[in-house]
């Protein structure tokens, strides 16, 4: 295995990036400015030096708390739950939510070995209790792993003097029926609303 191989092997694990795409890459990589490939590498270099979790909601930052929650400006009386860090990025790029987020880093799975004390439950509960929150809303992912996630925080706060609320999902903008599963059509159908 020579040199372009193995780059193409390294790039052809990250998600999203077939064979195809990870030797399109590496060959695009050799023919790039000299100048473009050392700072690239560079910076992939020293990613996991310089980025890590917020100590308050888990989200990628370069400082101890991140923007997002240094934001005075923000809605501190909601929290928006998330699985991952790239989540919050996700959300906060929609400019709909104004309020702050918290990165469960997962989801329970215990065919995984992933079970409640694995995530950031408990700094959730945490949040809630100390900072006056009002509401939470779960964006956990519609899946099995989501959705019992979702109730589990859901039952863990129900003492709580918040509410806790649920992204909707169901038919995305543009949708066709003819193409929507049965479970997103049924999701679709207990989260109608009235007009």
């Amino acid at each position: 295995m020579n040199a372009l191989d193995e780059v193409t092997e390294s790039f052809s694990r990250l998600p999203g990036i077939g064979k195809k795409s990870a030797s399109r890459i590496a060959n695009f990589l050799l023919k790039a400015d000299p100048v473009f490939m050392q700072r690239f590498s560079n910076q992939l270099a020293t990613l996991q030096q310089r980025i890590r979790p917020c100590s308050v909601c888990g989200a990628w930052t370069e400082t101890e708390i991140c923007p997002i929650c240094s934001d005075q400006t923000r809605d501190r009386s909601v929290i928006c739950v998330v699985e991952q860090p790239q989540d919050v990025s996700t959300i906060d790029n929609a400019h709909e939510f104004h309020g702050l987020f918290h990165v469960l880093g997962g989801v329970i799975a215990p065919l995984e070995g992933v079970g409640p004390d694995q995530l950031r439950i408990h700094q959730l509960l945490d949040r809630v209790q100390n900072e006056n929150v009002k509401e939470v809303i779960i964006a956990t992912n519609p899946t099995v792993e989501g959705d019992t996630t979702a109730l589990y925080i859901q039952r863990l706060l129900k003492d709580f003097n918040c509410e806790v609320t649920r992204l909707a999902s169901g038919i995305p903008a543009g949708g066709d029926l003819e193409y929507i599963d049965r479970l997103t059509l049924a999701r679709s159908f207990r989260g109608r609303v009235k007009l």
